[in-house]
């Protein structure tokens, strides 16, 4: 039996937000450099013009696990539309550079937001069988928006446009944004937070028309685990009895990040610039690593539920961690640039295959309802703070110490995240959320 066309709507829908943050993420590579030139930017200015959106997201991350709380996932992720949509067109329209900034800080806290939320509301709406999938779907949108993107660039520049070529670069995205929007009020709520306001008849209509096989049985196991939260419902995230959780969504974060995947995705046109390509070439170079990095998140989805999150996640740390090393040392060496790009195919293929696929669903697995978004909130703001150090020193650390330190860093982090994962991570595939619920939190 495969997912009904209601539960796949929503799900496409909710993760539609991923596709605006992999876009989002992506594109700045391409105007960064005509930025650094209109704006007479230093690498610090260069890292504060890429980390400032990752301010945002931290913010938005945070955020949004009380907002979603409160008024829900599908109302909070609207909101989050109005903030891309906003944010593109902004950039599109900058007269200086403080007010792209400004620009690029509410698109962040749109990312932020949608990048716990998407996840959450899917995850709650899902069942057990196919929920790996199905959120997972939100990370193919993220790597769908990171092609899109790198693609976006290379026709723009194409398009020869000279000044203008940056604006249209950043605020094209202001078409999927407003897509985005319109969709959201042709969803449902999630069932949970409508079992969580005491909507039990909502709750169970929507249970019915999301395909699952015993609706009452489900809805009666929410309100069991419901109850059992009921009593700390209000209470934080940051309590002695979710360190279980806690541990795993900040730490499965920061390890997202200190794989070095976003500062070789922000930075992707500079690494390729010092290894001696061409600016059309590196553009060509990036939409092949984006293809890739589709294609291994798609087998990652593929296979997510049945290999199971932990075996991926030590296949990919251990393929991720020789690539970098790689890298490293043909930075150091300045030796078989033409390397370069296996490389970094390799490595997004492996990084694709199991941190891409794993993250999100991860997360929003291990948090019982009552905190589920707020945890989320948790282990996205801990991805999102590493995100934006890493982004902000990335270009100053490359200048001073040669392009091959950051990756020598990147791949120590990634041995020692599969030493974690390795003795640490349970595996979660298979299981409802209220019996993860029960398996991971210990009964006060």
């Amino acid at each position: 039996m495969r997912p009904n066309s209601n539960l796949m709507k929503a799900t496409l829908t909710g993760a539609l937000g991923g596709l605006l943050f992999g876009f989002d993420t992506a594109v700045i590579s391409g105007a960064i450099d005509a930025l650094a030139r209109l704006y007479n930017l230093s690498p610090q200015d260069k890292g504060w013009t890429v980390a400032i959106a990752l301010i945002g997201t931290v913010i938005g991350a945070l955020g949004a696990g009380v907002v979603g709380q409160k008024l829900g996932s599908r109302e909070t992720l609207r909101i989050t539309a109005v903030l891309y949509l906003t944010s593109a067109l902004g950039c599109a329209l900058a007269w200086n550079w403080p007010s792209l900034m400004v620009f690029r800080l509410l698109g962040g806290l749109g990312i932020g937001a949608s990048s716990v939320l998407g996840p959450v509301y899917i995850a709650e709406l899902a069942p057990a069988k196919w929920r790996g999938r199905l959120v997972g779907a939100f990370q193919f949108n993220v790597v769908f928006g990171i092609l899109l993107a790198y693609a976006s660039n290379y026709l723009v520049r194409q398009a020869h446009l000279g000044a203008a070529e940056w604006r249209w670069q950043l605020g094209v995205a202001a078409v999927p944004a407003a897509g985005f929007l319109v969709l959201l009020f042709a969803i449902p709520r999630s069932p949970r937070w409508s079992a969580s306001r005491n909507r039990i008849g909502d709750a169970l209509a929507v249970l019915k028309q999301m395909g699952e096989a015993d609706p009452q049985a489900e809805l009666a196991d929410i309100r069991a685990a419901l109850a059992q939260e009921h009593a700390t419902a209000h209470k934080p995230v940051f309590r002695w009895k979710y360190r279980y959780p806690l541990f795993l969504a900040i730490s499965i974060g920061a390890f997202n990040q200190l794989a070095g995947i976003n500062a070789i995705l922000y930075y992707l046109n500079d690494i390729f610039a010092a290894a001696g390509f061409s600016q059309v070439s590196g553009d060509q170079q990036a939409i092949a690593i984006a293809f890739t990095n589709l294609i291994f998140t798609m087998v990652g989805m593929a296979v997510i539920d049945k290999i199971g999150r932990k075996t991926l996640l030590l296949i990919g740390a251990a393929g991720t961690a020789t690539c970098l090393i790689g890298v490293s040392w043909l930075f150091a060496t300045n030796s078989h640039p033409g390397a370069l790009v296996w490389l970094l195919v390799t490595y997004i293929a492996f990084f694709a295959l199991s941190q891409g696929a794993v993250i999100w669903v991860y997360i929003g697995e291990v948090f019982p309802n009552s905190v589920r978004s707020k945890g989320q909130g948790v282990g996205n703001a801990s991805h999102w703070i590493m995100n934006t150090a890493i982004a902000l020193e990335f270009p100053v650390l490359a200048t001073r110490m040669g392009r091959g330190a950051p990756f020598a860093f990147f791949a120590f982090m990634t041995a020692v995240q599969f030493l974690v994962v390795l003795f640490v991570y349970p595996e979660t595939k298979g299981q409802t959320l209220e019996e993860l619920q029960r398996r991971l939190i210990p009964v006060e």
